[in-house]
């Protein structure tokens, strides 16, 4: 046995406990930080190769290891911008290079460009969806990201192109009543719907409704005082004779398309979709839901479960813009932790694998909470200790060795 051997195992030893002792201090450090996972020391023995009567003493070995997979507690907060993944998955966010990266910690707020951005400055990417299209991902890579920016949710008009009517027509009560093609000076009944031009102008279309015979209507639509459609008279029918009665009858119109002047002299193309029209006996009652809307300021950002961010106007109109986008690898404990709280990927933790919320084995988002650092502090207190005893002992084998390696250097004196 050598003594030297003896002296260097104290020092491994020493060196492997001051490894630990210095992941404890980081988790102590960020017990409180924001998506902050647990790092360990692991220990294992380098054996050297020795004779039957003779003992070379090795060393140990250390291994820090991340419970990156460990999901710490969700704490609720009052902002609808602090986010949280409930199960598998990490936000993608990018620095000010560019460069992305995975991280758990959502606690996102818009800098002064509108951009989410969270603590440690790095910016919250997703898939834009303000052309209704659904994410074009890609599958092993960060291609069609961008940052999110509720700046350009604002003030944003959308022309109107399509009105859903839910709507009873008030049959008359005798022929008596009926009366010629329908126009502003000879209807049945009158209503009048909002909708929005290309710079997002009000424009009011008033519909005028006439019963013309049994079961059959007429109807025409006008923009101050200019016949919009149609160019003659449509006529539509109910049955009223077979099952399901009160609806628009098979072979009946169903639906109402023509050109909207707006601003500038152009015109918009508009559909008023009337599948869903009934006359039964009761009152005339006509509701449209029209799209599109008018320039407003965004008053408010929602997030849904699936990750979609939709602005809500002053105005009260809702625009769903961006999807935030999740990401996972085939072995998250072995990601790479960088400056920032953020993770990166590496051969051993495999491709990095993007979708949104819900898709690809991923799990959802929870808005308005944060999730709590998986550190346990009693637990790092007491490996602290352990840490602690630990090196003391391998000092004292240092020290042991050292005072042999003496009484042999005093022989010789």
């Amino acid at each position: 046995m050598s003594l030297y051997g003896v002296m260097r195992t104290g020092v491994s030893g020493m060196s492997a406990q001051s490894n630990k002792l210095s992941t404890v201090s980081d988790n102590i450090a960020n017990v409180n930080t924001t998506g902050y996972k647990r790092a360990s020391t692991e220990f294992s023995s380098l054996i050297l190769k020795s004779g039957s009567g003779n003992y070379d003493s090795g060393a140990v070995e250390t291994t820090v290891r991340y419970a990156i997979t460990d999901a710490g507690h969700l704490q609720f907060t009052t902002s609808t911008t602090d986010l949280a993944v409930q199960g598998n998955g990490f936000f993608v966010v990018q620095d000010p290079n560019g460069n992305n990266f995975l991280t758990r910690a959502g606690a996102f707020v818009p800098d002064s460009t509108g951009n989410l951005v969270n603590t440690a400055g790095f910016q919250l990417m997703g898939y834009n969806i303000q052309n209704g299209a659904v994410p074009n991902t890609s599958a092993n890579g960060f291609g069609n990201l961008q940052v999110i920016n509720v700046n350009q949710m604002a003030l944003q008009a959308s022309a109107s192109t399509k009105a859903t009517v839910a709507a009873n027509l008030a049959p008359a009560p005798s022929t008596a009543n009926l009366v010629a093609p329908a126009s502003p000076t000879n209807y049945t009944s009158k209503t009048s719907m909002v909708t929005y031009d290309n710079i997002g102008s009000a424009v009011t279309l008033d519909v005028y409704l006439a019963q013309t015979a049994t079961d059959t209507w007429d109807i025409q639509v006008y923009q101050g005082g200019t016949l919009l459609a149609p160019t003659g008279s449509t006529t539509f029918t109910f049955d009223t004779t077979s099952v399901g009665k009160g609806a628009l009858a098979a072979a009946s119109t169903k639906s109402l398309t023509f050109p909207v002047p707006s601003s500038g002299g152009s015109t918009f193309p508009f559909t008023m979709d009337l599948s869903a029209m009934t006359q039964v006996a009761s009152s005339f009652d006509f509701k449209a839901t029209v799209d599109g809307n008018a320039p407003s300021a965004v008053e408010k950002v929602d997030i849904d479960s699936k990750g979609v961010v939709t602005a809500v106007l002053q105005n009260g109109t809702q625009l769903p813009s961006f999807q935030i986008a999740l990401a996972t690898v085939p072995s998250p404990d072995h990601l790479t932790p960088e400056v920032g709280n953020v993770y990166s990927t590496n051969l051993d933790s495999g491709t990095v694998q993007v979708d949104v919320a819900g898709k690809s084995g991923l799990g959802t988002i929870q808005s308005g909470a944060l999730e709590d650092s998986n550190v346990d502090l009693a637990d790092e207190l007491t490996s602290m200790i352990e840490a602690q005893r630990g090196f003391t002992a391998n000092s004292k084998s240092f020290q042991t060795g050292a005072d042999l390696l003496d009484v042999v250097v005093n022989l010789k004196r």
